[in-house]
Parts: C-alpha cells; sequence; structure tokens
C-alpha cells in the first residue's frame, strides 16, 4: 500500500546550474549517446547477420549490447534535453518509472555478466564439453533468469520507496531519480530502508564481482598448460569482459555499498555507469576481438 504523500513532481537538479556548463555537457552529452547506440546497435546487428558468430558467447554479447542501448536511452535522453532548459520537473510517476527500469536493466546486467563469465570457464577450463554444456536452450534459459532476477530485484527496489512518505522538499539533487537521493526526501526514518538497500543492491553487486574475480582466478590458472596462440585468444575475449565487469561494478559498489547517504562525488560516479560505461562496451568488444571486428568487416562488404 502507497504511503501519503502531498507532491507530484520533482525538481531534478542536474549535473550543474550554470548555462555554460550546460551548453558543453549538452554537446557532450548528445555525442556519447549516438557513440553509444550506434556502437550498440552495430553489435547487434553484426552478431544477428554474421553465421561466424554463431557461438554463445556473442549470443549473450548481443543481449548485452540491447540491455546497454536500453539502459543508455532511459538516462541520456533526459539529461541532454534537461541542459536545454531550466527547470528540470518530473513527475511522481515519471520519477519512478525511470527508477524502476534503470534498476531493472542494471540488475539484469549484472546477472548477464557473471553469466557471460560462466561462459567463459566452460569454454576455457572445460573446451570439449563447451558445445554440449552451453545449448541453445540452455542460454535462452540463462537470459530469461537475468531478465527476471532483474525484475525482482528493481521490484523490491521499487517496493521500498513507494513505502516511503514524500510530503516536504521535492528537490532531487542528481540528475536521474535514484534510491539515496529518494530516500533524502522522505519525512521518515530510512535507516532500516537504507540498509535493505545496501543488502538488495551493494551485496550482489560485491558477491556478483567477488565470484567473477575468482572465476577468472580459475580461467588464468587453467591457461598455464596452453599454447601461447590459446592463451592469447582467450585473454583477448576475457580481458575485453573483465575490462566491461570492473568498469560497471565498481562504480555500483561504491553507490550502493555504503550506509544510505549522498556524497557530492556520485554524480560523477553515476555518470561514469549510467552514461559512459555503456558507450565503452562496444568499444571494449570490438577492438579487443578479431573475430567481432572480422565479421563488421565482411558485413561492410555485403
Amino acid at each position: 500500500m502507497d504511503s501519503p504523500r502531498n507532491i507530484t513532481e520533482f525538481f531534478i537538479l542536474g549535473l550543474s546550474q550554470n548555462p555554460e556548463i550546460q551548453r558543453v555537457l549538452f554537446v557532450l552529452f548528445i555525442c556519447v549517446y549516438l557513440v553509444s547506440v550506434g556502437g550498440n546497435l552495430l553489435i547487434m546487428v553484426t552478431v544477428f547477420f554474421s553465421p561466424t558468430l554463431g557461438s554463445p558467447l556473442y549470443f549473450f554479447l548481443s543481449y548485452l549490447s540491447f540491455i546497454d542501448t536500453c539502459y543508455s536511452s532511459c538516462m541520456t535522453p533526459r539529461l541532454i534535453a534537461d541542459s536545454l532548459y531550466e527547470g528540470r520537473a518530473m513527475s511522481f510517476e515519471g520519477c519512478l518509472a525511470q527508477f524502476f527500469v534503470a534498476h531493472l536493466l542494471g540488475g539484469t546486467e549484472i546477472i548477464l555478466l557473471t553469466v557471460m563469465a560462466y561462459d567463459r570457464y566452460v569454454a576455457i577450463c572445460k573446451p570439449l564439453h563447451y558445445m554440449t554444456t552451453m545449448t541453445r536452450n540452455l542460454c535462452a534459459i540463462l537470459v530469461a533468469m537475468a531478465w527476471l532476477g532483474g525484475f525482482l530485484h528493481s521490484s523490491v527496489q521499487l517496493f521500498l520507496v513507494l513505502r516511503l512518505p514524500f510530503c516536504g522538499p521535492n528537490v532531487i539533487d542528481h540528475f536521474v531519480c535514484d534510491l539515496y537521493p529518494l530516500l533524502e526526501l522522505a519525512c521518515a526514518d530510512t535507516y532500516i530502508t537504507g540498509l535493505l538497500v545496501v543488502a538488495n543492491s551493494g551485496v550482489i553487486c560485491l558477491l556478483s564481482f567477488l565470484t567473477l574475480a575468482a572465476s577468472y582466478v580459475v580461467i588464468l590458472r587453467s591457461l598455464r598448460s596452453r599454447s601461447a596462440e590459446g592463451r592469447r585468444k582467450a585473454l583477448s575475449t576475457c580481458g575485453a569482459h573483465f575490462t566491461v565487469v570492473a568498469l560497471f561494478f565498481v562504480p555500483c559498489i561504491f553507490i550502493y555499498m555504503r550506509p544510505s547517504s549522498t556524497l557530492s562525488i556520485d554524480k560523477i560516479v553515476a555518470v561514469f555507469y549510467c552514461i559512459l560505461t555503456p558507450m565503452f562496451n562496444p568499444l571494449i568488444y570490438t577492438l579487443r576481438n578479431a573475430e567481432m571486428k572480422n565479421a563488421m568487416k565482411n558485413l561492410w562488404k555485403k
């Protein structure tokens, strides 16, 4: 049941109130958004039309690119529009919708990155069983589980917000509707809610990151018996994946593994994992992956 509230909209302060800085941010973020969406769409199209990219790795990569496209589109267009004019009002329902979708996509990406690490573990440590283990049906089930996990995570976050009464200030010192800025506006003690946020977001991020790191330690140990070419190829795909993992997980752990509070640096950190990481992912996977680059070249020749 919803808690009482007497506000109908929030006022988003954004990254800056300086008109000159806003104009710079407008140009910067529209370029970032175009590169992000264009790069991720290119990966999806390449995987879909290239018969050489039929392995589970690229199946998962196409879904990662889809999530990054949606994630970037959930955040960046609003940030770009807010850089053009004064008064960044967002309805209460619109704020919660952005909040829910962002955590749905973020939670799904966390689980999908863990699934991709498992795929690399099977491919490198148990290569003879790879095709019989990572079947198309299993891959589809793992992707579905990632979406289900993201939905459950986001639903819990939304439930925590809906329990809170909002009766006073409605100014959010951020560029998106996120949990900790909303907790600061609640007309109630949010200590317990903050602990639940740490449990639902921070601990999940930390445990997933530690699991991923442990899997790569096992992978690196198994590579000692491989040929130089085999090590190079394995390190190419694993290095790209772990770079993406670090770019996404480290900022999330910094934000959500501490008690309910906001710091001045939070907006910069949020820009990194909300806006920049979806742009970096396609660059990392294409620049470090010879198969992907060759498939893109062949696609252009057609």
